[in-house]
């Protein structure tokens, strides 16, 4: 299927590894000019992306990586809100200070405002265009472990589905991708969710028995792939999904069972 794609100007956050960097290949794959923003590049990437190191949990770091894409290219046709992060507080509440706080939602809710914010004048200039923020099950799935990044996750899923409302007549469509687990750092790196659950366990647990039982809540009985996550982006960044906006669609192996 052709997703008419090819030339196409894209931004996604978070690039360097994980859904970003899947993403960011996929884009590229199908002929787009992808500007890629993260702290640190380790990637060798494809001449058809240029990377850009920015901190995006700061005030201008979206902005300074929109800059360069209309800098470099003339435009952007494609926002992807990718980047973000996850700590598990098993201390409960009571743990979870300020400045944890303000960590969750800078990363996980400002960013993707302030990369919006700062794209949406060119995608509008263009009367057409998509935005695509990766979300989380969390957003609708509280969890008490992740109780700041659910709740930067829910005013993100708000602030996507009140966009969409407002700039769908004139072109520009927002949707939501909503993930469960995914096979990436997050959860099964040595700092990610199961290595951390895992230390917690006083030795009962190891992070690979962790994942494996994470596992078992998917009907699927295993993780997504990051690259699944990248091809629904490149439906929904595509005309062939010309009107679906205000959208989440939700990829998470089954974990999620009511309606």
């Amino acid at each position: 299927m052709d997703l008419h794609l090819t030339g196409k100007i894209a931004v996604v956050t978070g690039a360097s590894k994980g859904i970003g960097l899947a993403v960011t290949r996929a884009l590229a794959a199908e002929g787009v000019q992808v500007v890629a923003g993260a702290r640190e590049w380790h990637d060798d990437p494809s001449p058809l992306v240029h990377p850009v190191s920015v901190d995006l949990g700061t005030p201008d770091g979206p902005a300074r990586l929109v800059d360069e894409a209309v800098a470099v290219h003339g435009g952007v046709d494609i926002l992807v809100n990718n980047v973000g992060a996850a700590h598990p507080r098993l201390g409960g509440f009571l743990t979870i200070t300020d400045d944890d706080w303000t960590d969750m939602l800078t990363l996980n809710f400002l960013s993707a405002v302030r990369a919006t914010r700062a794209a949406l004048p060119h995608l509008l200039a263009r009367g057409t265009g998509s935005v695509i923020t990766i979300g989380s099950v969390n957003a609708f799935l509280p969890d008490p472990f992740v109780m700041d990044y659910s709740a930067s996750k829910a005013a993100l899923a708000n602030f996507t589905k009140s966009l969409s409302k407002e700039v769908g007549p004139k072109g520009v469509r927002v949707n939501t991708i909503s993930p469960g687990p995914v096979a990436t750092a997050l959860w099964l790196g040595a700092d990610g969710v199961a290595a951390t659950i895992a230390a917690a366990s006083n030795g009962q647990a190891d992070a690979e028995a962790v994942a494996k039982e994470a596992a078992t809540g998917m009907v699927t009985g295993r993780f997504t792939k990051p690259e699944e996550v990248a091809d629904l982006v490149l439906l929904l960044a595509s005309d062939r999904a010309g009107n679906v906006t205000g959208a989440d669609f939700t990829i998470d192996g089954g974990l999620i069972t009511t309606l």
